[in-house]
């Protein structure tokens, strides 16, 4: 079993870090992804943790310590890339990391501004390689991720969809009703997200959200787990 977890931990973490690192090493997830990873003093007592845990192969961006990014953690050996020219104003958003049998990028895309992130990521699917996107999407799908429809580019989605990839928890989980992340409101998002190529949905063999993270506090949103057979 592989094991791919994807989660926004808030502002870098900040004093929650040394309780995100316990629940991390609790889980033993082969490949983490961070998102509103920060640079900062925080970042690196994440980093330091993280290579305790094992997870010796780790990936980020050159942003400023308080921008926030993404960052991922592997256990396994794999390449990686970085994509300063995704978006000329958030070159921080996305990373790759390539193994054998299918690339991940790991995303942190910015809450209703324009930018150019969904068609970068388009562009990335085809039929050469397998394809994994997982991380804090921040949209969704109107009416089914939100009981509302103020999502931007939903779009996109779709067109992830229409060109080979699918929504590994709604693969598993079909029409339920999962939010990852809550306003002040009480009102539910399903912000975070995991799109699979569709060669590889015969190895799906789960896809959720850890919500009891989100109820500790330890961060605002709720991580997902792909599992892999």
């Amino acid at each position: 079993m592989l094991q791919i977890l994807s989660w926004n931990i808030q502002q870098g973490g900040g004093s929650r870090v040394t309780k995100i690192l316990e629940a991390i090493g609790n889980q033993g997830s082969e490949i983490v992804i961070l998102s509103e990873f920060r640079n900062n003093k925080s970042g690196l007592h994440l980093r330091n943790g993280m290579l305790k845990l094992g997870y010796w192969h780790q990936f980020f961006s050159g942003a400023i310590d308080n921008d926030n990014t993404v960052a991922i953690f592997s256990k396994l050996p794999c390449g990686s890339a970085i994509f300063p020219k995704c978006d000329v104003n958030f070159p921080h958003a996305i990373i790759k990391v390539s193994f054998e049998v299918f690339d991940i990028y790991g995303v942190y895309l910015p809450h209703k501004k324009k930018h150019e992130l969904f068609p970068f990521l388009l562009d990335q699917i085809t039929d050469k390689k397998p394809i994994i996107i997982a991380g804090d999407f921040n949209t969704g799908k109107n009416y089914i991720d939100q009981k509302g429809d103020s999502f931007w580019y939903s779009e996109y989605l779709e067109a992830f969809e229409e060109k080979g990839c699918v929504d590994a928890f709604r693969h598993v989980y079909q029409d339920a009703e999962m939010y990852s992340w809550y306003s002040h409101q009480g009102n539910g998002y399903r912000y975070d997200h995991t799109y699979i190529h569709k060669s590889l949905t015969p190895i799906i063999k789960d896809c959720n959200y850890i919500s009891k993270w989100r109820e500790a506090k330890l961060s605002d949103h709720s991580p997902m787990v792909l599992s892999l057979a």
